[in-house]
């Protein structure tokens, strides 16, 4: 509770005086920021409140219990209805709470948290609630499929990777976490998946034809990847239209320029003559180790998607669709053109692809991003060479030659460590911040 008033307190010395419209940038980041603390803090307390009047509403007490005798049937309506929440909220911020709050026992003692490193990182506000039962949901349906040394290692891994993340991409971690502490368990996932999968066809009343439905991730990425490649190649074909005219040109959302896409692919086929002859799934990228691929266990993960797939998956997609092998680098293949061309190549970047993941900074799918020279090919005469390129999406490339941040490379190759240096505008520390595939896939203890 110390540290809750802390924050608050913290807020209210940026907190801009009068007005906050027109409050300088600088400020407004300071105050957003001790909110941001302040808001994990008050969630970190609210679970533990939660968990204790749950803890006294329990059904064996009858009458006695704290929930009932303030005219509410269940510990959670008492708290969705005094939070303002849903029931779906109650029950998290109980959860959280029994998970990593000491336990009562019976003699009167206290027996350790059961998620420690959860409660510690909740506890000092670098957490939410959602974030730490993400987590803790997790961990528990796994449970009995891991030993207690790699639970222990996981949960301390997830909660140091945790902060700075989304929900979204903390989610994209965790599914990749759950597949290394329970491998044999993506298979049946994967063929509940597959079962669920629909597409739905309706005609309105005006005409408009609705598509709504549900692909797993071996038939999805197919979908993605194509759509997304014609997406991305028109976004491209309409920035340069715009940087050679003064004309605003009508523009389309990303949403119907995705509708118009999944058109395109079927016009395409309707006038193929070969009727037969799928979309090759080229930059169809499936990852996964050479032990796994050999012994058939483990898992693999495909570009774009998050949730990993079984070996047999990857096995079945290669034999599909044809997959571009990780290793480049051969006879057949150069990496490194110097000052002899200005462009990267395909190749090039595939094997950027393997380090950066996506966008470095970002994390958009590859397909949205462009190879960029780190030191500038006229600025600075960079070389077009592995060790200066990086995957970046158009906006992100923006951010980081306008606003002047720097990038740094530790190391070369795919398991190079990519880090971007802020702007001492934006951090007065200029504190590295850790970038590329390393930032949003799980980092086995």
């Amino acid at each position: 509770m110390d540290a809750l008033l802390e924050a608050v307190t913290a807020a209210r010395a940026v907190w801009p005086a009068g007005r906050v419209e027109g409050t300088e940038g600088a400020r407004l980041l300071a105050v957003n920021d001790a909110l941001g603390t302040a808001r994990r803090l008050l969630e970190a307390a609210s679970t533990q409140i939660a968990a204790e009047i749950a803890r006294q509403s329990r059904p064996e007490l009858g009458a006695d219990s704290l929930a009932k005798a303030n005219g509410f049937r269940t510990a959670t309506a008492l708290l969705a209805s005094t939070l303002g929440t849903s029931n779906g909220e109650a029950s998290r911020l109980v959860q959280v709470g029994d998970a990593t709050a000491p336990r009562l026992l019976l003699s009167g003692g206290e027996a350790p948290a059961k998620h420690p490193h959860v409660g510690a990182a909740l506890a000092a506000g670098a957490i939410g609630a959602l974030a730490a039962s993400a987590i803790v949901s997790m961990l528990d349906r796994v449970a009995l499929r891991a030993t207690p040394d790699d639970l222990e290692a996981a949960e301390r891994t997830l909660a140091g990777q945790a902060p700075g993340l989304t929900l979204d991409q903390l989610a994209k971690v965790i599914a990749r976490a759950e597949a290394h502490l329970d491998p044999d368990g993506v298979p049946p996932r994967e063929e509940e998946l597959r079962g669920q999968r629909f597409l739905r066809m309706q005609e309105d009343r005006s005409g408009m034809l609705h598509l709504t439905g549900a692909f797993d991730p071996e038939h999805g990425a197919a979908i993605m990847v194509a759509i997304d490649a014609i997406v991305g190649a028109e976004l491209g074909a309409q920035r340069d239209a715009d940087a050679s005219s003064d004309v605003d040109a009508p523009r389309r959302s990303v949403t119907m320029m995705r509708a118009d896409a999944l058109v395109k692919i079927c016009e395409h086929l309707l006038g193929c003559d070969r009727r037969d002859t799928p979309l090759r799934g080229a930059t169809v990228v499936v990852r996964m180790t050479l032990e796994d691929l050999q012994s058939g266990t483990g898992h693999a993960t495909i570009d774009g998607l998050a949730a990993p797939v079984s070996i047999a998956t990857a096995r079945r997609m290669a034999a599909d669709a044809g997959i571009i092998p990780v290793v480049l680098g051969g006879d057949s293949e150069i990496l490194d053109w110097g000052r002899q061309r200005r462009l990267f190549t395909r190749a090039q970047k595939l094997a950027l692809t393997e380090r950066d993941g996506g966008c470095a900074m970002c994390g958009v799918p590859p397909g949205h991003t462009k190879v960029h020279h780190i030191r500038w090919w006229a600025r600075d005469r960079g070389p077009t060479d592995l060790d200066n390129g990086i995957l970046l999406c158009e906006s992100c490339h923006h951010r980081i030659h306008d606003n002047g941040w720097d990038i740094r490379i530790d190391g070369t190759g795919i398991h190079a460590r990519v880090w971007f240096i802020p702007p001492a505008h934006v951090d007065p520390q200029q504190t590295p911040r850790l970038g590329g595939r390393r930032r949003y896939d799980y980092l086995a203890a």
